[in-house]
């Protein structure tokens, strides 16, 4: 037990050792993480895939199954499962526990490009992934109003300027767009008006498919210059479809306006979302994998400043909800209780001992929040059982004895 007499015989050493030990424990209380779940990085991996209008049979036919045979060669999957639904499809990957998260990923993205020559030529973006987290559930919910703006001119926005803004702040792990959809025109054909114009559907597909070629159209060009022309065939308004010609019945054009009704709508009329109404869309932003909250949650009490600046005057933005109230009553739990537990532990040691000095050693025990934040919980388990242990060291030490080697056995006072 020479160890033990070296803290017996050096009392000055001994304090300042233990007053050492305090000050981890006070900076290891404030690097304590914080999060509704342990941190631990799930080998689970999600792949989403959309096809607008396509129906969830063809969606499971021609965008999930080839994903499917493609992802179902890599090694270490334990379950994957598909959802194919009106426009898109989700397929949920789980691996075995061993695998490493960042290793699937790759592979992921890799099988991914080898079924990329089997989808549907017609998809708007290829299938993309993103590493699941099961405590991703979202701080703050975001909503955008408008009076002036569409319910599709506030998701361009939203997702094409605001969203990554967003996932610019520290912790932000996803910003999730929903509320409505891209902008779009949709045309609703009238059956009765084809008909009578003898306009096949085929033929207005063609029409409207021709109208939008994305190809150079060439330069204009004199014996001294050359202009390079920068415009082509896309439509972008319904305006713009309105004389359309689609079809000439005896000699008379026949305009995509006269057999259809033409609107500046979105993609999927079916995903909307309305506020007083108002045009409206919300946006989440669920923790990053691996990140920790706020210590006092004031980071997610209000819109974040750098999203605000670059949104306009027309458009509104509030906090549809907001868990950082729940979430800083929850720290303030933990700390009374962590508090409540210390000074408990040293009320019982100080009636056991009957003396001020012996509860300077399970004072000390501060110096196991130390130990949770450099071992997570483990240590949880074990340090309350510490003092208990340190009991007998004290109680030889205030009858005259310096150390003990075991029962019945200590070392002579000098």
């Amino acid at each position: 037990m020479k160890f033990f007499a070296l803290f017996i015989y050096r009392p000055v050493a001994t304090i300042l050792i233990s007053l050492a030990i305090t000050l981890c424990g006070v900076l290891g209380f404030r690097l304590l993480p914080v999060a509704p779940l342990p941190q631990v990085d799930f080998p689970v991996i999600m792949i989403s895939a959309s096809l607008p209008g396509a129906s969830p049979e063809t969606m499971a036919s021609s965008v999930a199954t080839p994903l499917e045979r493609s992802l179902g060669r890599i090694a270490g999957v334990s379950e994957m499962t598909s959802t194919s639904s009106l426009g898109s499809t989700r397929i949920i990957m789980e691996f075995n526990f061993d695998r490493d998260i960042n290793g699937a990923a790759r592979d992921v993205q890799a099988a991914i490009n080898a079924a990329q020559s089997l989808l549907p030529s017609g998809m708007p973006s290829r299938p993309t992934y993103r590493k699941a987290n099961p405590s991703d559930a979202p701080i703050m919910i975001l909503t955008l109003t408008s009076d002036t703006y569409s319910q599709g001119e506030l998701y361009d926005f939203a997702s094409t300027q605001l969203a990554q803004t967003i996932a610019q702040i520290d912790g932000v792990g996803d910003v999730d767009v929903g509320g409505s959809s891209l902008p779009a025109v949709r045309v609703d054909l009238n059956p009765q008006a084809l008909f009578n114009q003898g306009v096949s559907l085929d033929a207005v597909r063609t029409a409207i498919d021709n109208a939008n070629v994305r190809k150079p159209q060439g330069a204009l060009e004199d014996h001294s210059s050359r202009w390079q022309v920068q415009t082509n065939d896309e439509l972008k308004t319904a305006a713009e479809y309105q004389p359309l010609i689609v079809h000439y019945n005896n000699g008379a054009a026949v305009r995509l306006g006269d057999v259809a009704q033409i609107s500046d709508s979105v993609q999927d009329v079916r995903n909307a979302r309305d506020d007083q109404r108002k045009a409206s869309h919300f946006a989440d932003d669920p923790q990053a994998a691996g990140s920790q909250y706020h210590p006092d949650g004031r980071q997610h009490s209000r819109p974040p400043a750098g999203a605000a600046k670059t949104i306009p005057a027309a458009i509104d933005l509030q906090i549809a909800q907001d868990r950082s109230p729940t979430i800083r009553a929850s720290l303030e739990e933990v700390e009374q209780t962590l508090v409540i537990s210390v000074a408990l532990v040293i009320l019982v040691v100080f009636l056991f001992l009957r003396s001020r000095a012996g509860d300077a050693d399970p004072g000390g025990g501060r110096s196991g929040l130390a130990d949770w934040h450099l071992c997570g919980d483990v240590s949880l388990r074990f340090q309350p059982q510490q003092p208990v242990a340190d009991g007998p060291d004290h109680r030889h030490r205030f009858r005259g004895r310096r150390c003990y080697r075991g029962a019945g056995e200590y070392l002579p006072s000098s």
